[in-house]
């Protein structure tokens, strides 16, 4: 064979897959069933090297379970619908769906240039009405189960982009796409009632042994779930009642005000009268301006306003003053928060500012001596012993807490509670590029939901974009205008398009059945493949993505449409690929080219250096030096593959032997065991380096096609070529994975190496059990020490057991 041809050999074996159809699986056949899903991607242009661990981890996979003789489901698709393509149609006067479809189309050559394998005949795209339609009619299940529902509420605005945002779409206080600060706006929204699951989302993360831990804790914490009581405050002079919920009900009788938060619904009602009332309308208005992120965080400065109205704290009657201030979120309990800034930093932080009473509540014997009550210098919020709590002062605050919950609920002034941090999922979006909201209005009959046999709702092509980022939508009159599905009156449509992890929430079920026109995703096939047997994708991903899947699918459950609880059975996320410490992006210059080091080196080089670059699940820093390795150690291995071909072994080595299977081993609990790519590539390196040190024997022809079979799920175009060459018919892929022998694995020999005064001249196997005389004996009858020797008298024997001999002459 000639030099490794890189150029002719990845082109030569995608052909013989697409040909073979290798990654093609029937879906009626569930024997040996696994389904291997790497996250779908956005489809956004040129993949550079840090997009490729993701999808180069999970045909890694997909192919060593091929090689396990398993049925491998492995689809691909594109999430196709979101304002980059959007933002790109009104910079660049592109249409949104010309501009998807070309970068699907780059893309995909680029999965085919990485030898990336998959089922394309299950190919979804979510900016198509054949997907998009089934994305409606999820919004219709929804809404049919009274999950779905619109309501007008404080949401995150995006001044740029011009739409709203979630909760989890805003870092630090900006638009996570574009960066620009995040407004509050009343807007009428649309909303899935993710919180009705709450409780089934955070109990059933138990039942995910096969996920990481720390994505389990991120889906917990942002669940948040917290036991505590929500208290009634009346509002003095009238019938209105505020109430706040508190995990700290031991400090109740402490509380010395109540403060709102500027959005609270009940605060237009009452400042109504009051003298200040536009004074206050202005600190609403600016407390707004500032984003969550600042005003949640404990640093930023606590401000507010009196609002010229008390409430009565229920446990002593006492009548305490009702503040608006910026350090409260409607997000968090009820938007009311009873202030006992004896016991809690921000309100202690609050009432200093403002003058405000600070009433201890809590004693605790290293407070004894120090500044307290007005005069403290900070809160504490330890534990201790009540004072000052009328007949519950002597008890440590833990027990207090149950007893004043039993009494304030016997009292009919509160009541035991359970909060949760979740928030609804907004899913409007004041964008075009979205599936479109399947409602109609209706004067006459109100909200009408499109009938099932109506959809899909297409979203019309023929729109002008504005520079100002408004929906194009609001602009098509033959959009909007239609008749209401009751009544047959006239009617509109809604403008709002759906958020885009919709989208993404239930495409893993669409891929048993892409085509189908006539439902989503058929019962009973669904039931045989999922849950996914391996999920695949960043850790970006934990909270937003994740538990949305997780959410839809527990709806699906419930309206008995699948017979699983959960998507996915096995979660792996994969670290990032940095580049000078920080993430390859295009904007920072740090982007790393796959094409070019392919035309320089090849796929299966990029392949190899990004699965051996580090722990799968770490972050790893890119080293074009690295690359040039994996190069170098790819044409190592074709050279001894080709020398080992042409030997005629006239020895047996039982080291080597012994090596081919403690290798084996090694590799496949190393992928077994939790992907460990890294190290299972470092193994095969070992026992390259042993069998070049072996190559004239019987058992290289073994190690070669061990190195060959290990390598081949990381590297599959050299080793299909070398597997070819090995004498072998059809695809390496339909090959048997290899497998050690137990008994092989403990030496019966070992390798020592012998040194001529300290200069190493030879290396001989041996038995372990071999007597010093012995090891002598068989050491001076060595050839190559034979001509070191010369005759010379040996003047010392120096043994190290088990390692080396030493000759001194």
């Amino acid at each position: 064979m000639s030099d490794y041809n890189f150029q002719q050999i990845e082109p030569k074996w995608h052909k013989a897959w697409d040909k073979e159809r290798l990654f093609s699986v029937d879906e009626k056949n569930t024997q040996n069933k696994y389904y291997c899903l790497v996250m779908f991607p956005y489809p956004s242009g040129d993949l550079h090297v840090g997009h490729g661990r993701n999808y180069i981890i999970g045909d890694a996979v997909a192919r060593y379970k091929l090689m396990h003789g398993l049925n491998v489901l492995t689809p691909m698709g594109w999430d196709a619908f979101g304002l980059p393509a959007e933002n790109a149609a009104i910079k660049s006067n592109t249409h949104p769906k010309l501009w998807t479809l070309k970068n699907v189309k780059r893309m995909k050559e680029q999965f085919h240039q990485w030898g990336c394998g998959y089922d394309w005949a299950r190919e979804v795209t979510a900016c198509l009405p054949d997907y998009y339609k089934w994305t409606q009619w999820v919004f219709l299940k929804l809404y049919e189960k009274g999950l779905a529902y619109r309501k007008m509420g404080a949401v995150n605005w995006c001044p740029s982009c011009q739409t709203v945002l979630a909760n989890e779409q805003v870092a630090d206080g900006g638009c996570e796409r574009c960066g620009t600060k995040v407004l509050d706006k009343d807007l009428e929204q649309w909303f899935f009632k993710i919180t009705a699951y709450a409780d089934k989302l955070l109990s059933d993360l138990e039942l995910l042994n096969a996920w990481p831990e720390r994505v389990k804790i991120m889906q917990g914490n942002w669940i948040g779930k917290s036991a505590g009581a929500q208290i009634d405050f009346p509002v003095d002079g009238s019938q209105d009642v505020l109430t706040c919920y508190t995990t700290r009900v031991d400090t109740i009788f402490g509380a010395t005000y109540m403060v709102l938060a500027p959005e609270h619904p009940g605060i237009s009602k009452l400042i109504v009268s009051v003298p200040n009332k536009a004074e206050i309308q202005e600190f609403i208005q600016k407390a707004r301006t500032q984003s969550k992120a600042d005003r949640s965080s404990v640093e930023v400065e606590k401000e507010g306003i009196f609002t010229g109205r008390h409430v009565i704290n229920p446990v002593n009657n006492r009548k305490i003053p009702l503040w608006i201030a910026n350090y409260v979120l409607m997000e968090y309990g009820t938007g009311a928060v009873m202030a006992v800034p004896a016991h809690d930093q921000r309100d202690f932080e609050f009432a200093k500012k403002y003058k405000l009473p600070v009433e201890i509540v809590i004693q605790n014997s290293s407070l004894r001596g120090a500044p307290q009550g007005d005069e403290a210098i900070s809160a504490y919020e330890g534990d201790g012993t009540l004072v000052n709590s009328s007949q519950f002062n002597g008890l440590n605050n833990r027990d207090a807490m149950e007893k004043i919950a039993d009494w304030m609920q016997e009292k009919k002034i509160g009541r035991r509670a359970v909060h949760y941090r979740l928030r609804d999922w907004l899913i409007s979006r004041q964008r075009y590029w979205g599936a479109p909201i399947p409602i109609i209005y209706c004067d006459k009959c109100g909200i009408v939901p499109v009938p099932e046999n109506s959809l899909p709702v297409l979203l019309p092509e023929d729109v002008k974009f504005k520079p100002s980022g408004d929906s194009p939508l609001k602009d098509v009159p033959d959009f909007i205008n239609c008749k209401c599905p009751k009544c047959r009156g006239n009617a509109r449509r809604e403008t709002d398009t759906m958020d885009t992890f919709v989208d993404s929430s239930w495409y893993y079920l669409r891929y048993l059945s892409p085509n189908d026109n006539a439902k989503a995703f058929d019962t009973a096939t669904v039931n045989n493949w999922l849950p996914v047997d391996q999920y695949i994708g960043g850790v970006e991903h934990a909270i937003l993505h994740l538990l949305y899947s997780r959410f839809i699918t527990k709806v699906l459950y419930d309206l008995k449409l699948v017979g699983f609880k959960e998507p996915f059975a096995r979660l792996f996320t994969q670290g990032m690929i940095t580049k000078d410490g920080i993430k390859m992006s295009k904007s920072r210059g740090n982007v790393v080219a796959p094409d070019v080091l392919i035309q320089k080196y090849g796929a299966d080089t990029m392949r190899l250096y990004t699965l051996f670059i580090g722990p799968p699940e770490k972050d790893a820093e890119w080293n074009d030096r690295g690359v040039e390795g994996a190069w170098r150690f790819l044409n190592r291995v074709w050279r001894l593959v080709n020398a080992i071909i042409i030997e005629t072994p006239d020895s047996q080595s039982p080291n080597l032997k012994r090596k081919i299977h403690q290798t084996i081993k090694k590799v496949t609990e190393n992928i077994e065991g939790g992907f460990y790519f890294n190290t299972s590539i470092a193994s095969i390196m070992e026992l390259v380096n042993e069998t070049y040190q072996y190559a004239g024997v019987q058992e290289a022809r073994a190690a070669a096609e061990a190195i060959v079979l290990l390598l081949a799920p990381f590297t599959p175009h050299i080793c299909e070529e070398l597997w070819e060459a090995l004498g072998h018919k059809g695809t390496i892929f339909k090959a048997a994975w290899p497998k050690y022998n137990p008994e092989f694995i403990h030496a019966e020999t070992i390798s020592m190496v012998i040194q001529v005064n300290g200069r190493v001249r030879s290396k001989i196997d041996v038995s372990l059990n071999i007597t010093e005389e012995e090891l002598k004996e068989v050491v001076l009858s060595d050839e190559k020490i034979k001509t070191w020797l010369m005759d010379k008298p040996v003047r010392k024997f120096i043994v190290v057991p088990k390692k080396l001999v030493n000759i001194v002459i």
